[in-house]
């Protein structure tokens, strides 16, 4: 494990592109809760000027070599193109360590990155939000074995916001400019703008990391950041989910089983055009559309003669008008289904675990009642750590522990109980004595 001291950087440092996360960057541009009358310095150049955007296996070569015989962790960001592409792969990888600079790779023209993997395998991986980057990361084979991650260090702190722009200012006294963030990186060739953009990510993060591994110590939190790094480096990749067209935005209005169809047959149609198209799902249909024209839908079948989908103004957009035979077909197989091939209205199936907790007051009101004091237990702590309670522990494990509490309840059946919930040894003892306490005091409340 490299030790967490502040001689990573060597200079003024080596720091999605989610729409999520970009939002959350957007939204707090221009706004600084930095130290009152310190400067705040703009970053706008990267420090040695805008390298070359690296795209033949000799530069690959040639940078992977730069970046072994460089010193400290490596800073690396990647760039999506959400919303305008289908999937989450990369379009730019961004690195910088100290002593090699900043290395910007095309990850279309040189798709194998396992040299960078192999050549980085002791070094430690400085990323922000770093779940949102190893999924695309490792795809092009690259998968770090050991991490700091930024954001989630903000959140360990108590920083109630943590996004890379805000905590770079706040912190340090630097600001980004965050208009490229919901960028299409996978235009090529990508314009100079959006490179110093995306350069400047990594300008300063192990500056940033360094800060924070001070704060960490001086709070007492360097073991339990070290396991919660370690946790998101060896996390599996999500399950897929098994009906996910059921996340149609305003599918909740749609209450037949019938209309539910038209939403699964056109998701799945436009998932397909998309996948052929490389696009935005959402480019190509939006969510209102399919919506409007299950509800449409409803109630009229069987009908005969064609979907009269071109009274529905989603339709018209031109991605989708090219695909408007798919569409008709999608909601004409939906007519001839029998009731059996229907999907059900409350989903496919019960999902494992306790119901959901605003029900258990009339159907097991002892559950609730101990729902209530470990949330109380747990928001205190919380508090008294300066950390969010989901960071403290995850919810569903606090409500799983209140469903059905280990026989006896004890601090340590109650640890043991977290821990195969998922929880973290941190996070187990540090809660498990005052859930302890709090399940036996709703207890005796009830009795």
């Amino acid at each position: 494990m490299t030790d967490w001291d502040t001689g990573g950087a060597e200079e003024l440092s080596q720091d999605d592109a989610d729409l999520d996360k970009a939002a959350e960057d957007e939204s707090v541009a221009g706004q600084s809760d930095g130290e009152p009358g310190r400067e705040v310095i703009d970053l706008l150049e990267p420090r040695e000027g805008l390298p070359p955007v690296i795209g033949t296996a000799a530069e690959l070569a040639e940078a992977i070599a730069r970046l072994a015989a460089g010193t400290g962790p490596l800073a690396v960001d990647a760039e999506r193109a959400s919303g305008y592409r289908y999937g989450q792969r990369s379009y730019l990888v961004q690195l910088r360590r100290a002593g090699a600079g900043t290395v910007l790779i095309d990850p279309i023209e040189c798709p194998d990155l396992s040299g960078l993997d192999a050549a980085m395998a002791a070094v430690e991986t400085v990323l922000h939000a770093a779940s949102q980057d190893l999924p695309c990361l490792a795809e092009i084979g690259y998968r770090p074995r050991e991490l700091f991650d930024t954001e989630l260090a903000g959140r360990l702190l108590g920083y109630p916001r943590v996004a890379l722009g805000t905590m770079l200012e706040e912190i340090l006294g630097f600001r980004l400019a965050k208009e490229h963030s919901a960028a299409d990186w996978s235009v090529r060739p990508i314009p100079a703008e959006m490179l110093k953009y995306a350069a400047l990510d990594v300008e300063v993060l192990i500056e940033l990391r360094d800060a924070l591994v001070e704060q960490l110590t001086e709070q007492g939190k360097t073991e339990w950041a070290r396991q919660e790094f370690a946790a998101v480096a060896t996390a599996p990749p999500p399950q897929p989910r098994p009906d996910p067209w059921r996340r149609t935005s305003g599918i909740h209005k749609v209450r037949t089983r019938r209309a539910l169809a038209v939403v699964r047959e056109l998701w799945q149609a436009r998932d397909e055009v998309a996948r052929e198209a490389d696009l935005s799902p959402r480019r190509v249909l939006t969510d209102q559309a399919i919506i409007d024209a299950a509800r449409a839908e409803a109630g009229k079948v069987p009908q005969a003669g064609r979907p009269q989908l071109d009274r529905i103004s989603g339709f018209h957009a031109r991605n989708a008008r090219k695909h408007t035979a798919r569409w008709v077909a999608a909601v004409v197989r939906v007519r001839e289904l029998d009731e059996a091939e229907l999907p059900n209205v409350a989903g496919p199936g019960t999902v494992p675990g306790p119901p959901p907790a605003h029900r258990w007051a009339e159907r097991e009101p002892a559950a609730a009642a101990r729902l209530t004091a470990a949330r109380d237990a747990i928001g205190t702590l919380a508090t008294a750590h300066g950390l969010p309670v989901e960071n403290l522990i995850a919810p569903d494990a606090v409500r799983r522990l209140a469903w059905e509490p280990p026989v006896p309840a004890t601090e340590e059946t109650i640890a043991a109980t977290l821990t195969g919930y998922g929880a973290r040894s941190w996070q187990a003892e540090l809660t498990a004595g005052p859930l302890a306490e709090a399940l036996a005091a709703a207890a005796a409340s009830s009795a």
